[in-house]
């Protein structure tokens, strides 16, 4: 199985800068020479505090933030599904407006290769056509989630990252969420890139873990393996934060 996703020693490094001359006297290491790969069709559930690195990580796998070293490889189209939907979504624009200008913007003016119709869209993430000529503010927070999860799918992607995507939803209401993404990622051959400070969140969806630490990886492997014997402190401290959303870690 051929690797989607392969990161290494990437270093994201912002100066700090003082005085009246802004002279730059330190930096802020967003990220500190982190390296991994990911299959394809596996998650990777990538888990930290605010301020680990996480959602860097993210900016540079999608080309909005430039490394300051290293490099990172991707094997196919990425799409990223963002933590606040009512903020992502233009209120002006209802769902078959928001659906179709993804569809344009990927290339598919015909409805056709990059998922179909906007209808089609609705339809993987469990929505039905009565949505399309509504709002943003006329759905629920779950529901608004699946209309950016559609949007995502517009331009067929083979990689999605999802960061922080059920944070900001009720605890019900995640469970339900991460359950659409992994039938999406088993009816469409996704890979997933899950961006989470929750390890509940990530025992619910990942195949492995990596965990970020003040911009450095400090644990990885198989998701069962570092939940029931995790090596680092810091992992153990993200265990007992957890809130249970499905089965209990054991």
């Amino acid at each position: 199985m051929a690797d989607i996703l392969d990161v290494r020693d990437l270093r994201v490094w912002f100066p700090v800068k003082k005085g009246v001359f802004a002279r730059t006297v330190g930096h802020v290491k967003a990220l500190d020479g982190v390296s991994f790969s990911l299959r394809r069709g596996l998650t990777l559930g990538v888990v930290g505090e605010s301020g680990s690195g996480k959602s860097t990580l993210a900016r540079v796998i999608t080309g909005l933030q430039p490394p300051t070293s290293g490099s990172f490889a991707v094997d196919g189209r990425v799409a990223m599904v963002f933590q606040d939907p009512l903020g992502s979504l233009n209120p002006r624009m209802t769902v078959r407006a928001t659906l179709r200008e993804s569809l344009e913007l990927s290339g598919d003016r015909t409805g056709g290769a990059s998922g179909g119709s906007v209808a089609r869209l609705l339809e993987l993430v469990g929505m039905d056509g009565s949505a399309l000529d509504k709002y943003p503010h006329e759905f629920s927070g779950g529901q608004r989630q699946r209309v950016c999860i559609a949007r995502a799918l517009a331009s067929a992607p083979e990689l999605l990252i999802c960061d922080e995507a059920v944070s900001a939803l009720d605890l019900s209401i995640r469970a339900q969420v991460l359950d659409l993404l992994a039938e999406l990622k088993r009816r469409l051959g996704l890979s997933l890139l899950f961006i989470t400070h929750d390890l509940g969140v990530v025992q619910h969806i990942a195949d492995r873990v990596l965990v970020l630490n003040r911009g450095k990886a400090i644990e990885e492997g198989p998701c069962g393996q570092v939940l029931k014997a995790p090596r680092e402190e810091y992992t153990r401290y993200l265990l007992r934060s957890v809130p249970r959303i499905g089965k209990p870690l054991t």
